[in-house]
């Protein structure tokens, strides 16, 4: 199947499962088409279970395996999402909770990946540096999952920009970790350089150099924008960043992520004020609402259907349902410690700790990372536990946390 023909089917299907849990299930759209696709995976393999003379699950799995999920995502839909997700994330409310953000989406990460890492090889017997391959990769929330959920949660804004702000930059920040630690650990896989003075050098290239690229080109897109007034061509311009910058700090082998982020940010609040008219503004918002829906219905397809690329059995099972209290314990870890050390200083919202720590979701950028791993014998009980905590991450934790923290903001409002 070539691009088009893969896209088309694609956009069919999450139409079709779309229309099927908003007639049905009724859950929040992205989830619903997860459940559905995962429905559909498993009656596709019941089928073939029955009747296996049909080959219906080889015929889907070659399709599935053929579609490249890690590198539709991480090299082309993830600029569009992070950028989306980045400009209704406002500079001035950032600005606010800018060291609780900064904190979880460093020294949280560093936690996180740390003790991930060092339990799941514990538990598993994996070697140390592939285990803390595994820490870095599960460990950023997906601002793709979190972003969605939080637009039912109803929470506090202060406790909304934490949330949205970390998710956009420890996603990032875990990129860069992720890239670093495959270095070490995979030395002649991939040309991520070697020993920790490479790692260093590449942490600094990626994390700064993305940064500075994103701002960069941020600023002078929003110099062009504020010249002109018709809002299909200012559409087409933010656009144009998107992609262009995106493929831009792939080329200059700075951070991706990063850059989308930050030019997302510059553009969603100083150039929508200063940079385009009520008319513009409008269309710009529309038109990123309408990409990020369609973007996220397709994706969280992609993550239901690549079930057919998962190598299950007991063994990998197992440590799939061990990594979910890991990578729980994990988040806890990453959330409670910068608010510990920040709460001599500042308040927090009712709550802060139990809903960041459930509402850190994991979504298709883990599996992503663990599918682009170099070929090992320990990448295939990587990619399950991967799956496994992302499924119930999106799930589970997905449908359960704006009722408790309704709960928790709840029970502040009987207190007072």
């Amino acid at each position: 199947m070539n691009i088009l023909q893969i896209t088309s089917l694609l956009i069919v299907l999450a139409g079709a499962f779309g229309a099927i849990n908003y007639l049905y299930l009724r859950l929040p759209p992205a989830i619903g088409i997860l459940v559905v696709a995962l429905l559909a995976s498993f009656a596709v393999m019941g089928l073939d279970l029955i009747l296996p003379a049909l080959g219906v699950a080889d015929i889907v799995r070659a399709t599935v395996l053929e579609i490249e999920f890690s590198d539709a995502l991480l090299e082309g839909m993830l600029g569009l999402l992070l950028f989306a997700g980045a400009l209704h994330v406002k500079l001035g409310d950032l600005r606010r909770e800018w060291l609780p953000v900064v904190l979880m989406a460093t020294i949280g990460i560093a936690l996180s990946t740390t003790l991930v890492g060092y339990a799941f090889s514990w538990v598993t017997g994996m070697p140390l540096l592939i285990a803390l391959v595994f820490g870095s990769l599960i460990s950023p929330t997906d601002p793709v999952a979190v972003l969605g959920v939080l637009r039912a949660a109803n929470l506090p804004k202060s406790l909304e920009t934490k949330i949205a702000g970390e998710s956009l930059f420890n996603d990032g920040v875990g990129y860069v970790v992720f890239l670093v630690l495959v270095g070490l650990a995979f030395p002649h896989g991939d040309d991520h350089g070697s020993g920790l003075a490479g790692a260093a050098q590449l942490f600094l290239q990626e994390a700064l150099g993305g940064a500075i690229l994103g701002i960069v080109l941020g600023w002078l897109t929003f110099r062009v924008m504020r010249r002109i007034d018709d809002y299909s061509l200012e559409v087409l311009i933010t656009l144009g960043l998107a992609f262009g910058g995106y493929e831009l700090a792939v080329w200059l082998h700075v951070s991706a992520p990063i850059m989308a982020v930050c030019a997302g940010l510059l553009i969603g609040d100083v150039g929508t004020k200063y940079g385009m008219s009520e008319v513009t503004r409008q269309y710009v918002d529309g038109f990123w609402k309408l990409i990020d829906e369609i973007l996220n219905a397709v994706l969280f397809l992609m993550i239901g259907v690549e079930v057919f690329a998962i190598a299950f059995n007991f063994d990998t099972l197992s440590a799939g349902i061990a990594a979910i209290f890991i990578a729980l314990l994990g988040r806890l870890a990453a959330v409670a410690v910068p608010i510990t050390l920040l709460r001599p200083f500042r308040s927090f919202s009712t709550g802060v700790t139990p809903i960041m720590t459930w509402g850190g979701l994991k979504g298709g950028i883990s599996v992503a990372l663990a599918l682009s791993l170099p070929d090992s014998e320990w990448k295939p009980l990587i990619l399950t536990a991967t799956y496994v905590v992302v499924i119930f991450s999106i799930i589970v934790q997905g449908l359960t946390v704006a009722p408790l923290a309704a709960r928790l903001t709840r029970n502040k409002d009987t207190a007072s």
